[in-house]
């Protein structure tokens, strides 16, 4: 499985049920690696998006400890062993964790590969993912040139579990 993630230089990723910043070519980049795969997020980032529906073109999961949430065009599980069912038929590669930090820290383990928009910028924050740079498990295999928008510099990251090099 994969994840995807912007973080800034703290690892943070999101205040206040939102994302830190919409960088138009890291949203792109997201659309363009999930489109047509499974995509599984937790009940606020569901409630997070344009409408609290899922993203078009893609099969969403949502991972919730609530047991009464209910929401149309999505797959509901309760915890992991669930959504690892409901992923088992599916290539590893076409499975994406899009947050929020809960659902990232519960299913990295799971994970083989990350895609991290990486932003060169502090932002006041309430969620952050795992710093991989410091994670022995997790190795850099692949970064971008340095890309701007405005005064933002960012950087597009992959991350490989150590022994899937």
């Amino acid at each position: 499985m994969n994840i995807i993630v912007a973080v800034d230089k703290n690892w943070a990723i999101g205040k206040d049920n939102h994302l830190l910043v919409s960088i138009p070519k890291d949203q792109k980049l997201f659309r363009d690696e999930t489109l047509g795969k499974v995509v599984i997020m937790g009940r606020k980032t569901l409630e997070s998006l344009p409408g609290g529906q899922p993203l078009y073109g893609r099969k969403t999961i949502v991972l919730t400890r609530d047991p009464e949430f209910q929401a149309k065009g999505v797959t509901i599980c309760h915890n992991v062993e669930e959504v690892l069912d409901a992923v088992k038929d599916t290539d590893p590669d076409d499975v994406f964790v899009a947050g929020g930090q809960q659902v990232y820290e519960a299913l990295l383990p799971y994970c083989t590969v990350a895609h991290v928009t990486y932003i060169d910028y502090a932002y006041e924050a309430d969620t952050h993912f795992v710093d991989l740079d410091q994670d022995p498990q997790w190795v850099m295999d692949v970064e971008s040139d340095e890309e701007t928008y405005f005064d933002l510099c960012y950087t597009f990251r992959r991350y490989v579990k150590k022994e899937q090099v």
